[in-house]
């Protein structure tokens, strides 16, 4: 059992947890929600500087929270890639710091791979191989999951991750930003059938369509196109059917995806991981496929499926258990495959 402290400064949350294993003894998010709505998404130096300003309370929080000190920590671990360079920049200092300071393994962990593990933190008992479904902000992508450190991405998005197609939609209907939990909340007021939209297809070279990846642009472009011919309408403006629409067509786009995908590589269990694992749609639609297809589906609890610092030191503990650590030359990274995740470690 291995108590882990880890940071999580990619984005716009400023995190840090205490997991012992995969049991969660402490879990602080400081979101900057509030702070980025007025300019309608992330701007990267006003994030950075926040985090300098929230890291060392986050810190001090976590470490009350689980009522421990820095002798109890047996390793320091943050996330190194992929996400915004000064952002991350901030979480992997402070940790690199921390881990001479007290004289801790260190540890750099990628982010997918902290939101594939997310799942963990609610089925402690799960185990590869799995097929996980992680949809995000910037990222959506089908992982078959083989163990730890062990990825093989079968799809992924060729334009806008599904949050950041919602983030667009969103700004179109004038619901604000965030967009996904925006969406969501108009959507239960709407009918999901007012209005047909495309699901994004990739064409294939040699004919027909890839099964696995995904495409959101052609959704949105219709949703421009129809949101600018109903504005013109004397109508009132049905955001909320639009809304549900919307969101009903990239929920089973992806659980299509998904559903084949798993079964055409033999993965009973799918897990869910990212942002967009919140919704309420996609929720609903993977799991009575999943059901109708006899596999098993596992969506983590609301409070991990948005960035967090829970998450990273759960993949941490696997690596420290198999004696991974990271040098403190490593540096990092704004994009990095989940399949290399090998290259941040060394083994002792």
């Amino acid at each position: 059992m291995a108590i882990i402290l880890a940071i999580e400064t990619s984005c716009d949350e400023t995190a840090v947890a205490i997991v012992n294993n995969r049991n969660v003894c402490s879990n602080v998010v400081s979101s900057q929600i509030q702070t980025h709505q007025v300019f309608g998404g992330v701007v990267p130096e006003v994030a950075s500087r926040q985090h300098l300003l929230l890291i060392n309370a986050c810190l001090d929080q976590a470490l009350q929270g689980a009522g421990l000190g820095w002798p109890d920590i047996e390793a320091i671990a943050v996330t190194v890639a992929p996400g915004l360079a000064g952002a991350l920049m901030v979480g992997v200092t402070t940790a690199k710091t921390l881990a001479m300071v007290h004289q801790k393994p260190f540890l750099g962990v990628h982010h997918l791979e902290g939101h594939i593990y997310a799942s963990y933190l609610s089925q402690p008992e799960l185990q590869p191989p799995f097929l996980c479904l992680l949809v995000s902000g910037g990222h959506t992508s089908l992982i078959h999951v083989k163990g730890c450190g062990d990825y093989r991405q079968l799809g992924t998005t060729r334009d806008d991750a599904a949050g950041e197609a919602f983030d667009k939609v969103a700004r179109l209907l004038d619901l604000g930003y965030p967009g996904g939990p925006a969406i969501d909340r108009a959507a239960k007021n709407g009918d999901a059938a007012a209005f047909k939209l495309p699901e994004g297809k990739i064409s294939l070279p040699q004919g027909g369509y890839h099964p696995y990846d995904s495409s959101f642009s052609g959704l949105k472009t219709a949703m421009l196109r129809l949101t600018q011919k109903l504005k013109q309408s004397p109508e009132p403006f049905p955001v909320d059917d639009l809304a549900a629409s919307f969101q009903d067509t990239v929920a089973r786009s992806l659980t299509k995806k998904t559903i084949r995908c798993a079964l055409d590589h033999g993965l009973t269990t799918i897990t869910v991981g990212g942002g967009v694992a919140a919704n309420s749609r996609l929720r609903y639609h993977l799991q009575a496929a999943a059901e109708e297809n006899q596999l098993q589906v596992f969506f983590p609890p609301l409070k991990f499926c948005t960035d967090n610092a829970a998450m990273i030191a759960c993949a941490a503990a696997d690596h420290f258990h198999n004696g991974d650590r990271s040098p403190l030359t490593l540096g990092i990274q704004s994009r990095l495959a989940v399949e290399q995740v090998g290259q941040l470690y060394v083994t002792n």
